[in-house]
């Protein structure tokens, strides 16, 4: 059984930086394509960034691109998401998933981390 763990959460000041940490435990069968979303309070959970089984395959949502860096290191079987220049409209639960394809739907993902909350406040 394949299980996801999210840590790094925490609050910052606007312009500040958080890195987020996504541990992948079980798995048995080659490293999975990966992908982080969000979900701010009353709104939908949205994409944040993927990345491909071998980490060439990389994509941000506009919103994040220029600020937000994904990167995994499958000898650890860890994902990272590097945020910097954080906006008080980062302000969500962050949670990470896989998937045997890398997409931008939620629902095309069959792993899911519990979440981590990031705040963006001064």
């Amino acid at each position: 059984q394949v299980q996801l763990r999210e840590s790094g959460g925490g609050v910052v000041q606007p312009g500040g930086s958080l890195k987020l940490s996504c541990v992948v435990s079980g798995r048995t069968t080659s490293p999975y394509p990966m992908a982080w979303f969000r979900q701010a309070p009353g709104k939908e959970r949205e994409f944040v960034s993927l990345i491909g089984w071998g980490g060439n395959s990389i994509e941000y949502a506009n919103s994040v691109k220029g600020r937000f860096t994904i990167s995994r290191d499958n000898n650890k079987d860890i994902m990272y998401l590097q945020m910097d220049s954080l906006k008080p409209e980062d302000t969500a639960i962050y949670s990470c998933a896989a998937a045997q394809t890398a997409t931008r739907n939620p629902n095309d993902y069959n792993y899911w981390g519990q979440g981590t909350q990031v705040t963006v406040s001064s």
